[in-house]
């Protein structure tokens, strides 16, 4: 029978990553994530300088991160940009590239979302033939980015025969700019691509978008659920240490009701961000952790801040982070309900297409 209890080296791994986070706070914690933990190196196969794991452990990598509502560009890095050089099956871009991102040495971007979404019918951007090259015209929105540009940057892009395609920039974008966002704890990026010359990866962009928006789906879930469980944590001190009529609110029976449908949520995404890892991102858990997580994740930071009262309210208090984190990721690969239309689809509830 098989369990969704963490191994005794996911759990080791969870105590140097939460080490290494407590020890070196926002960007400062990349290098030793990278060099002492080797995290970035966890979903890249061995023949490319990895550790040969998988989506269990870059969720329990990921789960540490939204604890910490870390900005480290892992996400963009390691799990989006490796996982698209993977899925385009491109082996000398990938024996190029992912010894690098592996190190951490190098910091990858995805430039994928447009302003109509984040399905590939929604991509504009578009490619031209240019010589034994290619050159890439359009904006793309919504990347994830580190503190600055990224060293390598791949992005999808339209080809003459109608597909998108994967595509790795062979020269600065027009513009890279960092925009400031609702979540300051997650930097965003807008790109402009004029004529920018590319070499393509994979003429299958289609393909590889799935796929890579199956894994980001997945490390987001166990983000999410990591998230709401450190915000129930903190709620649970609180209501232990805060004292109004001679005795903790704890104590209170309707406090308890709302910590206790706190803890269901928590439990039920740990369980679905757990269940997405163990299938490998396979597209339906996916789908259903994505969209459960988010809203459970929504759920607790709302009452996170609800329960601290007055100061949950206030810009000193963390309460507010973690909900505009959650506010935010939501958002990111698509919201809730687009990931349940995508499983109610699969499942054969509605017309697939």
């Amino acid at each position: 029978m098989r369990t969704l209890e963490p191994t005794a080296e996911q759990r080791e791994l969870r105590g140097a990553v939460r080490a290494v986070l407590a020890r070196h706070p926002g960007h400062a914690a990349w290098a030793p994530l990278t060099a002492q933990v080797g995290a970035a190196a966890l979903a890249v196969p061995e023949e490319y300088g990895g550790l040969g794991c998988g989506s269990a452990e870059v969720g329990v990598v990921m789960a540490e991160l939204g604890r910490a509502l870390s900005p480290v560009p892992y996400l963009g890095s390691a799990v989006l940009t490796a996982g698209a050089l993977l899925a385009a099956g491109d082996r000398a871009s990938c024996a190029e590239h992912l010894p690098g991102l592996a190190e951490g040495t190098v910091v990858g971007a995805l430039a994928w979302a447009e302003t109509g979404g984040w399905e590939a019918p929604a991509l504009r951007t578009t490619a031209v033939r240019a010589g034994s090259g290619w050159l890439l015209t359009g904006a793309k929105r919504y990347v994830l980015a580190g503190p600055a540009e990224p060293s390598l940057l791949l992005a999808f892009a339209v080809t003459p025969e109608g597909g998108p395609g994967l595509f790795e920039l062979t020269a600065p974008p027009a513009s890279f700019t960092v925009r400031s966002t609702l979540d300051r704890t997650r930097p965003l990026a807008e790109l402009t691509l004029d004529r920018t010359p590319a070499r393509l990866l994979s003429p299958d962009g289609a393909a590889v978008l799935a796929r890579v928006r199956d894994l980001a789906c997945t490390a987001l879930a166990a983000e999410q659920a990591g998230a709401a469980a450190r915000a129930l944590e903190a709620t649970v001190r609180y209501a232990k240490e805060r004292v109004q009529f001679g005795r903790p609110i704890g104590s209170f029976q309707a406090v308890k009701h709302r910590l206790a449908d706190m803890h269901t949520a928590v439990e039920g995404a740990r369980s679905l961000a757990l269940a997405a890892a163990a299938a490998d991102a396979a597209p339906g858990p996916a789908a259903a952790a994505k969209s459960g997580c988010s809203e459970a994740y929504a759920y607790v930071a709302g009452e996170m801040i609800q329960l601290h009262g007055g100061i949950g309210i206030t810009w000193e208090h963390e309460a507010h982070e973690y909900f505009k984190r959650a506010q935010g990721s939501a958002q990111l690969f698509g919201p809730p309900a687009a990931h349940r239309e995508r499983l109610a689809s699969r499942l054969g509830f509605l017309p697939s297409g």
